[in-house]
């Protein structure tokens, strides 16, 4: 067979990421502004600040220590965020800015474990891993108090609501709440309940209530005033924690009459609402499906309706306040991402499947997260069918699912199937209509699944129970584990590629045996065919690429420069040209014709093992170890427009220079030589003023009504002149010009003029030694010019006329 030809279609030479999915939260605590605008949550070494409509990542807050941050909290007034690290700093932020306006020393011993404003935003608490609690003046920039007593870590402050009242409560590892007073500095109370530890304090409107929320699978309803525990109220969870609901009826939570209310967040994933003169739960929250769901945090922003909810899984979500409706979802945190994928027809959402059960689906304009849930072990693939709508996943469980997405970009599972043995490594499906899907597993077996008629029709609920999936047809196909299985563009072949380092080929849907492509030397990671030519591409542990020609099984080509396993190969530009991702972290771009890597894309830090293309050939998606999804942009024709528009602006320039030196206006000739930064343009015009009459005043006038950094440029283009015995004595002409007229001082304010000194200094010095010893020369000559005697010369003998 003949090697691919070259489709008609321009050759891509690049792609720049236009987006990046990264972790934008690993644990701890997590803080909605007043407005409901934005989202504060730590990361790490970071505060992470997220725009809720978006979902973008505004800005990252880092101290200059680098340190985890450990405890953060945002002033009520929604102005002044404070931080602190492991290394025992506070930092206060401007933080729509991103600058620091005060560190300081925590004085804490060890690394400050909460903190929290008092109402007026003038005060700060600290709570630390020593025992202690600490308040400071954040107006004046100095330390208040300094409260001791409380045994092992303190994990929760709270300023009274009332700033008249100058209470302040605390609860460390002993399960105890202590109130201080400011005013005597003093512990007013040790209040004893709980019998496991403390997570929530929240008060009334009025001040004179406090709630209280442990793991002890309590809530406790305390008096202010006389510090007594009045009601507890079991709630049979350990509650993370307890918000005190707005004393006002709210039919929505199932609040009807005005007495005290609250809701609880734990491990049970549930939002519950509770009457705390009864004792009863008056609300449930419906548990969102899927392991990882327990609630580790829980906080109400009142004036912006609504309600945050973190999941042990790093999920945060966004409820309506009064009725408890899911507004939005992030995903805060995935682990290995093992596959991504477009969807929908226009590509308007994307599926990853990380290191978990679950799936996410993003919408890219929005980046709102829906978290599915139907498999019961890691999902390890992920294919779309031809029209964006459908989609399937396998996984470790053995098992299959097919999801459709609505118009509304909500996604349910529609169908599921089992019948392997092991896990569910790769999947494929039908590329010409909707009508059956493929799946390899480690039990070296191939599935082919028929797609159920019903999932097709318009008709077809996609909130109904999901259609269970039958195998039409079953095949040992390999010895060793099934990585990837492709199903050709015409749906007749399928290709499966093993840990066996063969491809085979098959014919559907029987599932005949029609070759084995044999000539790696380690397991093949992927198989694709082009959607153009007769020829599979696959990639391997080997760290190369290879093509094979479909009639006769032959290797045609061979692609090398990964330095690791290639995981992903994918045909881009009609199959012209191949994407290929590895273990390396890299994506490497190559022209089938020449065998040549045209580009490689260095942007993730660990293997790359999800890899997709858009329908529109013009964005590629990539996922790997580092939990990040990178969002590639074909940036080809747009840098090819770039550079012919930079070129048509030179070609312009050079010919409006000629015509200035031609004109003799040396200094807008002078200018544009500068701004074009081309030495050798520049010396031309130095060259020219230099050749005329009145070459020293011109050159001198012309240089010194320069601006400063066309001077500066100047500079850096004699020390390259200097360099060079035929050009240095322009170079010394400048410089001669920039010495006599510009102060010292002003020559030293230039940038990187030390090394230009220095770069300068030995050429001029070998510049005058060979003058030096060309003038000894010349004297030299001159001296023995006017030296030398010359004999007369004899006389001409007379001749006889005789002898004529």
């Amino acid at each position: 067979m003949a090697e691919p030809v070259a489709g008609v279609g321009r050759f891509k030479a690049n792609y720049a990421v236009e987006r990046k999915i990264e972790p934008f939260y690993k644990g701890g605590k997590v803080q909605l502004d007043q407005t409901g605008q934005h989202l504060f949550c730590i990361c790490g070494t970071k505060v992470n600040i997220l725009d809720v409509a978006s979902g973008a990542v505004l800005r990252s807050l880092e101290q200059e220590d680098q340190e985890d941050i450990t405890a953060f909290d945002l002033s009520p007034d929604n102005e002044v965020l404070v931080t602190a690290s492991r290394a025992l700093l506070l930092a206060q932020w401007a933080w729509r800015e991103g600058n620091i306006t005060r560190l300081w020393k925590a004085i804490h011993t060890a690394p400050v474990a909460t903190m929290a404003f008092d109402p007026t935003s003038t005060l700060l608490a600290t709570g630390g891993c020593d025992g202690a609690v600490r308040v400071w003046d954040i107006v004046r920039h100095y330390g208040t108090h300094h409260f001791r007593g409380s045994p092992g870590v303190v994990h929760l402050v709270a300023f009274h609501p009332d700033p008249a009242r100058l209470l302040l409560f605390s609860s460390a590892a002993d399960a105890t709440i202590r109130a201080w007073s400011l005013q005597d500095q003093s512990c007013l109370a040790v209040m004893t309940a709980h019998y496991s530890a403390v997570t929530s304090l929240t008060f009334s409107t009025d001040g004179h209530t406090m709630l209280s929320s442990g793991r002890d699978k309590i809530c406790v309803v305390w008096d202010v005033r006389s510090h007594q525990a009045t009601r507890t109220v079991p709630v049979f969870e350990s509650v993370e924690a307890a918000v005190l609901l707005p004393e006002e009826p709210a039919p929505g939570l199932g609040v009807k009459s005005k007495g005290l209310h609250f809701l609880t967040a734990g491990d049970q994933g549930l939002l519950r609402v509770w009457e705390a003169a009864s004792g009863q739960c008056v609300c449930i929250q419906r548990r969102l499906p899927g392991p990882g769901q327990e609630l580790t945090h829980c906080a109400l922003a009142h004036r912006a309706g609504l309600l945050l909810a973190v999941t042990a899984d790093h999920n945060l979500l966004l409820y309506e306040a009064h009725s408890l409706r899911l507004q939005k979802q992030f995903a805060g945190y995935s682990e290995e991402v093992l596959d991504v994928r477009f969807l929908g027809p226009e590509d308007s959402h994307i599926v990853v499947a990380s290191n978990s059960p679950s799936l996410k689906v993003f919408e890219l304009q929005t980046m709102a997260c829906q978290i599915l849930h139907s498999h019961t072990d890691i999902v390890l693939a992920l294919d779309v069918f031809r029209k964006g709508w459908l989609f399937a996943s396998c996984a470790k469980d053995q098992s299959i699912c097919i999801w459709r997405m609505n118009k509304a970009g909500k996604v349910a599972c529609v169908a599921q199937g089992s019948g392997h043995t092991h896990s569910v490594g790769t999947i494929c499906c039908s590329r010409l209509k909707e009508t059956f899907l493929v799946t390899g597993s480690q039990d070296c077996t191939v599935k082919v699944w028929p797609v159920p008629e019903a999932l097709l029709s318009k008709g077809a609920a996609p909130d109904g129970s999901p259609v269970l999936l039958q195998a039409q047809a079953t095949q040992r196909c390999h010895d060793k584990d099934i990585n990837s299985v492709a199903v050709a563009p015409n749906d007749k072949l399928l290709a499966t590629g093993s840990q066996d380092r063969t491809a085979k080929l098959w014919a559907l849907p029987q599932c005949q045996l029609l070759g084995v492509f044999s000539g790696h030397r380690r397991g093949l990671w992927c198989v694709q065919f082009s959607p153009t030519d007769q020829v599979l591409a696959t990639a391997s542990a080997d760290g190369t690429v290879k093509l094979w020609a479909l009639q006769d099984f032959s290797c045609l080509k061979t692609f090398e420069g990964h330095d690791a396993s290639v995981l992903k190969v994918a045909f881009v530009s009609r199959g012209t040209q191949l994407l290929s991702s590895g273990s390396d972290g890299l994506v490497k771009l190559w022209t089938i014709k020449n065998n040549e890597c045209v580009k490689t894309l260095d942007a993730h830090e660990d293997k790359v093992w999800g890899l997709h293309c858009s329908r529109l050939d013009d964005h590629a998606l990539t996922g790997a170890g580092d939990s990040c999804v990178i969002l590639w942009k074909d940036v080809t024709e747009v840098e090819q427009a770039e550079e012919q528009a930079k070129r048509e602006e030179e070609v312009v320039k050079q010919q409006e220079l000629e015509n200035l030196l031609h004109e003799k206006r040396y200094l807008r000739a002078l200018g544009l030589a500068i701004s074009l930064d081309r030495p050798h343009t520049v010396l031309t015009v130095i060259q020219a003023i230099r050749r005329d009459p009145e070459a020293c005043e011109k050159l001198g006038a012309t240089v010194l009504r320069l601006r400063r950094d066309q001077k500066e440029a100047l500079l850096r283009f004699c020390v390259t002149w200097n360099t060079n015995s035929r050009h240095c004595h322009d170079a010394q002409a400048v410089l001669g010009v920039l010495l006599r007229h510009e102060a010292p001082e002003e020559l030293l304010a230039y940038p990187g003029v030390q090394t230009s000194l220095e770069a300068l200094l030995p050429y001029t010095e070998r510049h005058f030694q060979r003058l030096s010893r060309t003038l000894q020369a010349a004297t030299f000559l001159d001296f023995l010019w006017h030296n030398m005697k010359l004999p007369a010369l004899p006389a001409a003998p007379s001749v006889a006329p005789s002898a004529l």
